[in-house]
């Protein structure tokens, strides 16, 4: 099972011009990082770049918009992620419980965790076949 740890963005995080945290919540993600590498649940992370480096597709009417960021809602943004690998769903949630606090200890901020899909849940047919060559969906 595979699970995707969401960081939430906020008005801190969009402007400080690309960096995500401050040095003592950066060594505590590289801590738990660490961590979860050395029991092998660690598929992947990485931050993002402020929305002002980046751009929406919008699409409506049969049409395509290109939208450049910045983004105003900074609550409904994404800072980072993290890809765990965990045997049950309870696995997955003791691993999200020790995620440290992307804004620092004693600050609020919110992280959201969601399971994602795998391969073999989707019906065989061509196009499932067409992912799994490429080596996706677990």
């Amino acid at each position: 099972m595979r699970f995707m740890i969401i960081v939430k963005s906020s008005p801190e995080i969009e402007t400080r011009s690309g960096v995500i945290a401050d040095d003592q919540v950066f060594a505590a993600m590289a801590d738990y990082h660490e961590e979860l590498a050395r029991a092998g649940a660690l598929l992947d992370a990485s931050g993002l770049q402020p929305t002002v480096r980046g751009w929406r597709v919008r699409y409506a009417g049969g049409r395509r918009q290109l939208i450049d960021g910045p983004f105003a809602e900074s609550k409904e943004l994404v800072a980072g992620y993290t890809i765990i690998q965990a045997r049950s769903r309870e696995e997955a949630r003791e691993w999200t419980r020790r995620f440290p606090n992307p804004a620092g200890e004693g600050q609020d901020a919110e992280i959201e965790v969601r399971q994602l899909f795998e391969i073999d849940e989707f019906p065989p047919d061509d196009a499932t076949d067409r992912f799994r060559q490429m080596g996706m969906g677990g």
